[in-house]
């Protein structure tokens, strides 16, 4: 068996595919559970972020497992397989776990560095163990990939390479000024109270604004986050929580909004933020066609391919040359930050009188060109030595089994020779029965121990796979027993657990 990644982020997909590809809870739910009936695969796992939805499965065929888990996301997204495809990448044993450690480490974040992924992992992991579709390699593999991204961000200085998409967020809405200064004594309003909501709430807090209004269809939920809002120490902001239904009374109010929800239609049309602000939607220019290109469509916010040159680039140059959103030319009166996916924002609503929208795919544009600190060439050597060692184990542990059988045969034929011993000599008293009996075990034991211990250290060197299957065949071991010590392994309550 072999781990197997299809997926596609903000690197590989548009905005607009990856909004529309996204997956809901029930959705992913439902996909981890067809995704194991299907032939190819025995263990699934699903990383679905607002900026990644990644496939994670243990199969038996490579060509038919990319088959199998492509099909599968299309019709679980929604969007058609000939549409998705282009924007897929695939990752293969090694190269599937050097790809999720990077992902750990926020080396492949919208922006780099960033920890919010180390939660999401561990979501993916949880919701894997609940449905009782990630076993014991892919158990193995996100638990290693959450204590590297710790690792990472605690030897070296990937935190400052990039911040968290929330803080990145808040310092484009403040358009160069400092974040500090420009949050003071403003009242923001934030929509939801999942994760990313509350992380926002914590980090407007921490700024210094000077209000929360939080709304969320769950009246509760709002209320919980209002609740820890105010019970921190380091802040003294004021908080209330509101229904969904004054969103738009409470726009009139607010100098700032962050909406991120888990709805699969806008939360905010660019109507009802003109509304608010008592201005209108300015007409959308028409987006000038490259050269040799077909007429781009007439609103600019329906993102086209970019063409370079008379040719399509790669889906990730389309991403970073993205159109940007024009930004107001007057006073910004609403600062608009839209963390979800798909959008809660109406991306018309840049082109509202007065408002600054700052969304997903305006961050993955101000990112893309963002220098590289010298600790993230640390955190790739982290990252490649964890992938080397990751394998090692894993490779170590194809064998572990079959040394347990083998080790087991050699106890059950020491155990049958005593026994006939007992019968040849029996008035062997009990003192020396056991000294016979633990002589035959120290033969045993010193005879297995230097071939075990090497076929342990060949097995985890690239290319031992094949001295599990040599093992066996030497000392003609039931494969049924080796199955079964595996299936105990990989039942054991405490496997995998930190």
């Amino acid at each position: 068996m072999s781990l197997l990644v299809v997926g596609l982020s903000h690197r590989s997909a548009p905005v607009s595919v990856l909004e529309r590809a996204s997956l809901a809870a029930e959705a992913q739910a439902k996909l981890l559970q067809d995704t194991l009936a299907a032939e190819p695969a025995t263990e699934a796992a699903v990383l679905a972020t607002c900026n990644r939805i990644e496939l994670y499965a243990d199969v038996d065929k490579f060509h038919a497992g990319v088959a199998e888990l492509s099909t599968l996301l299309a019709q679980h997204s929604g969007v058609t397989l000939e549409e998705l495809t282009p924007h897929l990448y695939v990752h293969y044993e090694d190269r599937a776990v050097h790809h999720l450690f990077s992902v750990a480490c926020g080396l492949d974040s919208m922006v780099v560095g960033e920890g919010q992924i180390l939660g999401q992992i561990k979501d993916a992991l949880a919701r894997g163990q609940e449905l009782h579709t990630a076993g014991r390699l892919l158990n193995d593999l996100f638990q290693q990939a959450l204590r590297v991204g710790k690792r990472a961000h605690s030897e070296t200085g990937i935190d400052r390479a990039g911040q968290s998409l929330v803080t990145f967020g808040l310092q484009q809405l403040a358009a160069g000024a400092d974040p500090a200064l420009w949050a003071r004594g403003k009242r923001a309003l934030v929509i939801g109270a999942g994760s990313m909501s509350s992380l926002a709430a914590a980090t407007l807090a921490r700024t210094g604004v000077a209000e929360i209004v939080v709304a969320n269809r769950t009246r509760s939920r709002a209320e919980r986050l209002v609740e820890i809002l105010q019970q921190g120490d380091d802040t003294a902001v004021r908080a209330h929580a509101i229904e969904m239904s004054a969103v738009g009374d409470e726009l009139t109010r607010a100098d700032v909004v962050v909406s991120c929800t888990g709805a699969t239609g806008l939360v905010l049309t660019a109507d009802a933020l003109a509304d608010a602000l008592g201005t209108t939607v300015r007409p959308a220019p028409r987006a000038p066609a490259a050269s040799g290109a077909a007429p781009a469509p007439a609103d600019v916010d329906q993102h086209a391919a970019w063409v370079e040159n008379g040719s399509a680039a790669s889906p990730a140059t389309a991403v970073r040359r993205a159109t940007v959103p024009a930004q107001p030319t007057g006073p910004v009166r609403l600062a608009v930050l839209d963390l979800a996916m798909p959008r809660d924002v109406d991306g018309a609503a840049h082109r509202v009188e007065g408002v600054r929208l700052v969304d997903i795919e305006s961050l993955a544009e101000a990112s893309a060109d963002a220098p590289m600190a010298a600790d993230v060439d640390r955190v790739r050597t982290i990252v490649s030595d964890e992938v080397a060692a990751f394998g090692a184990a894993q490779r170590a542990a194809h064998v572990a089994p079959t040394v347990v059988a083998l080790r087991t045969m050699a106890a059950d034929v020491v155990a049958g020779e005593i026994a006939r011993l007992d019968g040849r000599l029996p008035d062997l008293d009990e003192k020396q029965r056991a000294e016979i009996t633990q002589t035959v075990r120290r033969v045993v034991d010193k005879l297995l121990h230097a071939p075990t211990v090497r076929v342990k250290q060949l097995a985890s060197e690239p290319g031992g796979a094949g001295y599990a299957d040599a093992l066996r065949e030497l000392f003609d071991l039931d494969p049924q027993t080796v199955a079964a010590v595996s299936r105990a392994d990989l039942n054991d309550p405490n496997r995998g657990r930190s």
